[in-house]
This record gives C-alpha cells, structure tokens and sequence, in this order.
C-alpha cells in the first residue's frame, strides 16, 4: 500500500507500507480525501515541536467504510461515507479525568504524534467514527478542522451578547467565524488576504479588518465604541497576534488561543491582571463532531468555497512545496485519493 512520507523536513516520498489489520471493535476505512492542515506545513517546514521524523501526515479525512470488525454495532455500515476524530486519549490522567479528552496529556493525533491518513487505507476504533448521509465525501474532510474552530467558540462561552475577534481566517479561523455566528455573537474576523476576509463574511463575520493595511486594534477599539471585544480567538500564532488578542479584549473579557505560536512570546502582563481576562488554550475539539456535521448538513455557508486546490495522491509533494512557497495563496489543500 502507498502512503505519502515526510522522511525529514523538506522531504516528501510516496513509500510503501503495510496493510492496516483491524480487530474486533474497529473499521476498515477506504480513505478518500484529506485535507492538509497548517500541522502539516509546519512539520515539513520543521517548525512544530510535536511531531519526529519519518512520519505519515494527515488527519482531517474522508474515508469509505470498508470492513468491520465482528464486535462493532449494526448501525456502523460498510459503504458509509464518514469522517474520524483523529484523536487518542488515555483515559486516566487529569484531562480525561476532568472529562476533557481533547487535551489527553498522552493524546496522539494522527499525522502529528502517530503516522496519519494521507495513505489509501485506514483502521480506527468504531467510536472514532462519524457518517452523513448527506454531505460529500469533499465536505466530511471539512469537519475536522471545522470542529476545531468551533470548540474554540465553545472554549470562549461565546453567546448572542458577545462581540468576537477572530484573528486569522484559515479554515480553522473559519470554523471559529461560523461558530461564534451561529450562537448570535457580532464577529469581527482580521486577516492579511482579501480573499479570506471576504470568505469570512459569507460565514457569518459582521466585520472585517485587513490587518496588513488597518490598524487591527485601532478598528476592534472603534467598532466596539472603545470598549474591546468580550471574546478575542487567535488562530494564527504568531507573537504580534497572541499580543493583540489580550489588547483587544474588553475588561473582564475572554482570550482563546488556538494557534501554536513559532517563537517565544513576550508579553506585558499588566492587562492580564487588571482587565481580570480569562486566557484559555483551545486544543483539537471536544465532542462536536455531530453537531458540526449537522451545522454543515443544514447548508448555511458555503463550505466547499473554503477549499483552494484539490492535487492528486501522487501530487501531495507539490502540494506542500507549493504551501510552503506561497502560504497566504492557500485556505484548504485536498489530496484526493479515489484516483
């Protein structure tokens, strides 16, 4: 079976590797998309602390059900079109004891600490597995990284009386967008591209700041009437970004960030104490998946229009050179593997 590689950084093969074997409780997945995630391009780029080399990147799928094993439930059928939670947790240490499994301390993501999806099959635990009868096989790779951002609205308790920053409108950035909408909030959405601005107000965002061109805080503090938003989301994760987060925010306001910063940030920590913000690390999703997965069944925003390109299974490779060439060209890369 064939998978794609990233045998150091800079470095992507198609390899052979083994056949996955399934036991009693777990499903065989034909994997037919996945979608690359700023992960990805930062392990090639080596600049993402937690992954080691060689690996299999991918974990935002779309799969087939293929086979399954003799103790899985009825409901779970073969010829299903799903998606994966990608993550693992251990079950005893203090996340999962809190009942947040999200951020197991022993999690192992797919494509970042265990080799991931970007090869032609899969086998997962039932559990991990969510089907739609009515989205496409393109939209269930959607959900994972959707999902992400929408745990991160969740994570800021965001509701119909907040303002929301959402700070870098990747695919993740998007979700959180989507997300804070849905629950009523006012959403002011900041990024350097055009493009992603202009996909962030047909998800939702009421406002939109080119932060290359405007003064992001000077913008936030004048849409707010001087007062800062009540929930600033970064998913960018870079120094200047985790700053204007907690600038942003109002007194006694909510700071979630998502995105792993590349350098140490510094910070003056003046308004953490005196505007009293709570600051909370958003990581993977917890238990959204479905409601997610219905948000994108009901059609309310144009899903499909997050997705940039779409290259062919042996043209994963070019794919993250391109990325890497050219970052902001990018929201969501496919790799299709139905080929």
């Amino acid at each position: 079976m064939k998978a794609i590689s990233l045998l150091e950084p800079g470095v992507v093969s198609i390899s052979d590797v083994a056949e996955p074997q399934i036991g009693s409780e777990d499903v065989l997945l034909d994997v037919q998309y996945v979608g690359l995630c700023g992960s990805d391009l930062n392990a090639y780029r080596a600049s993402f602390a937690l992954v080691s080399y060689p690996l299999i990147l991918g974990h935002e799928i779309s799969a087939l059900i293929a086979a399954v094993g003799e103790r899985v439930p009825d409901s779970v059928r073969v010829g299903e079109r799903v998606t994966i939670v990608p993550y693992t947790h251990c079950g005893v240490c203090p996340a999962c004891r809190a009942g947040r499994p999200n951020c197991c301390q022993f999690n192992q993501t797919l494509g970042v600490q265990r080799d991931g999806a970007l090869r032609h099959r899969l086998g997962t635990h039932y559990t991990k597995v969510y089907g739609s009868k009515t989205l496409s096989l393109v939209e269930l790779a959607l959900v994972e990284p959707m999902s992400v951002g929408y745990h991160a609205a969740n994570r800021g308790q965001v509701c119909e009386m907040d303002t929301v920053l959402v700070i870098g409108c990747g695919t993740i950035g998007i979700g959180a967008v989507a997300a804070s909408a849905r629950k009523g909030a006012t959403v002011i959405a900041a990024d350097v591209d055009d493009g992603k601005l202009a996909l962030a107000r047909s998800f939702g965002a009421q406002h939109t700041v080119h932060s290359a061109r405007q003064d992001a805080l000077r913008e936030v503090f004048r849409l707010t009437g001087g007062e800062g938003v009540s929930v600033a989301i970064e998913a960018v994760g870079l120094p200047h970004t985790y700053r204007l987060a907690v600038d942003a925010a109002c007194y006694a306001g909510r700071v979630v960030y998502i995105g792993y910063a590349k350098e140490t940030v510094s910070f003056d920590t003046t308004d953490f104490v005196r505007k009293e913000l709570d600051i909370r690390g958003s990581r993977n999703a917890l238990r959204v998946f479905p409601g997610v997965i219905k948000m994108m069944e009901q059609g309310e925003y144009p899903f499909t229009e997050l997705i940039t390109r779409v290259y062919p299974f042996e043209g994963a490779p070019q794919a993250l050179q391109d990325w890497d060439a050219s970052p902001t060209a990018y929201t969501k890369i496919l790799i299709d593997l139905t080929g």
